[in-house]
């Protein structure tokens, strides 16, 4: 207990050192509109979602966003949304799908890290929640993206946060998280992780092509 009572006020003092940090950082603008990002994904098509309502936008704070549902031929579905943030002031940060995902009622029923390969680069780390609200679940893959890095740990989010902004005079991050149901037709959840992670690897690209190195 008093260890993670010392952990949570670590955490506590460093997001408020971050915010202060942040408060003085330029704004970094996108390589390119989130909105030019590519509809078609392999066998994927995308279709855009309403917008998001005003209350919502607010809360959340992004400078630029997407959300959408991808399909494909097999009519299976993935919804994408990438949040991007051209500085991270005090009001105007990130917020965690640990956060916000209970508050839409969506419950978490297990968490863990998985590692993604990637073409061309290093594998990256990424959360997995399997998510539950009634008898519906589905499984959420996200991460923070900053400056060409990708960031798993809620924790180490922070640290670079302050990092950056004291060394770069930077606090831009974007939010990318992907979403697909687990229905009758994944009889294991291994399915739906295999389905959103090859996903993942072709989203991949295009998101480095549009967020600032």
């Amino acid at each position: 207990m008093t260890t993670r009572i010392v952990v949570v006020g670590l955490i506590l003092l460093l997001w408020g050192a971050a915010m202060k940090v942040a408060s003085h950082a330029e704004e970094i603008p996108l390589r390119a509109r989130l909105d030019t990002f590519p509809a078609r994904l392999g066998p994927w098509l995308g279709r855009e979602q309403p917008a998001l309502d005003p209350r919502v936008a607010e809360v959340l704070g992004a400078d630029d966003y997407i959300s959408r549902v991808y399909t494909n031929p097999a009519k299976e579905s993935i919804g994408l949304y990438i949040g991007y943030h051209a500085s991270q002031k005090q009001g105007d940060s990130i917020h965690s799908p640990l956060n916000c995902l209970p508050g839409a009622g969506w419950q978490p029923v297990s968490a863990a890290r998985i590692t993604v390969p990637i073409d061309g680069r290093s594998a990256i780390e990424v959360n997995r929640y399997v998510v539950q609200k009634g008898s519906d679940r589905q499984l959420v893959l996200y991460w923070y993206q900053s400056h060409g890095r990708v960031i798993a740990s809620e924790y180490w989010g922070k640290v670079y946060l302050v990092l950056d902004s004291i060394r770069l005079n930077r606090s831009d991050a974007a939010l990318v998280r992907v979403a697909t149901p687990i229905d009758e037709r994944d009889s294991e959840e291994a399915s739906a992780v295999h389905r959103a992670v090859e996903f993942v690897r072709l989203l991949f690209p295009s998101v480095e092509e549009h967020l600032p190195s």
